[in-house]
């Protein structure tokens, strides 16, 4: 697989050597020509000097033949220009964006990047799974619905110990999608109740996740 690695900086540079070790074929490329020079002595001749917000320095890069493209600039701003004339431009078959602030996200879903990282939203889900009793974890985003994959342990003072799903006033366009108790998989009815430590599985809407934090923790 061909990746290439827009921006040499503390992420890309650890990007890349992982992807290299894995034995993909990788390209950095980066602007700065010191961190050019640190780069090819450690990595090789695996980095092109340019700014990668150029048309002429993506297409020197073979940006055409590329599996994917991962914008790692420390601006946000960057990284969408990237990603954004490597999908309409050279029509790359996925481009990943690092996002720096967490309230662009939306703005990179909307005009069509594949994939995005938040550095915060990655901090804040390795915490999650640290004290997984006490939070509301997004598994995965549905990026096309706009849908969360989320997973909760139903704690011991949750108010829906006892009651069914449809005596439990959900919030819309959410639906429990798989119960796990005691090590069992239930694939759940309306008539299935809960009990405090399940482990539960929904979809649902992001701006909801707040109101099920409410219901299945507190």
């Amino acid at each position: 697989m061909y990746i290439i690695v827009a921006g040499g900086g503390k992420v890309g540079f650890y990007l890349a050597k992982t992807l290299l070790q894995e034995g993909h074929e990788v390209l950095i490329i980066e602007k700065d020509p010191r961190k050019v020079e640190r780069i090819a002595e450690e990595l090789g001749a695996v980095v092109l000097r340019g700014d990668a917000c150029e048309l002429g320095t993506l297409g020197e890069a073979g940006t055409n033949r590329a599996d994917v493209l991962v914008a790692a600039t420390g601006d946000d701003q960057d990284n969408l220009v990237i990603c954004q004339m490597a999908k309409r431009k050279f029509r790359v078959g996925q481009a990943i964006a690092r996002i720096n602030n967490p309230k662009n996200e939306t703005i990179f879903r909307l005009v069509g990047i594949d994939a995005t990282v938040s550095s915060t939203q990655v901090i804040l889900a390795e915490i999650e799974q640290e004290i997984p009793r006490h939070a509301l974890v997004r598994l995965l985003r549905l990026r096309h619905a706009d849908l969360d994959v989320v997973e909760a342990t139903v704690s011991n003072d949750s108010s829906v110990i006892g009651k069914t799903l449809r005596e439990i006033a959900l919030p819309s366009q959410t639906t429990v999608a798989v119960i796990i108790r005691q090590g069992n998989l239930l694939i759940p009815s309306g008539q299935t109740s809960l009990a405090a430590g399940d482990e539960v599985v929904l979809l649902t809407r992001p701006e909801h996740e707040p109101t099920l934090r409410g219901l299945l923790l507190e």
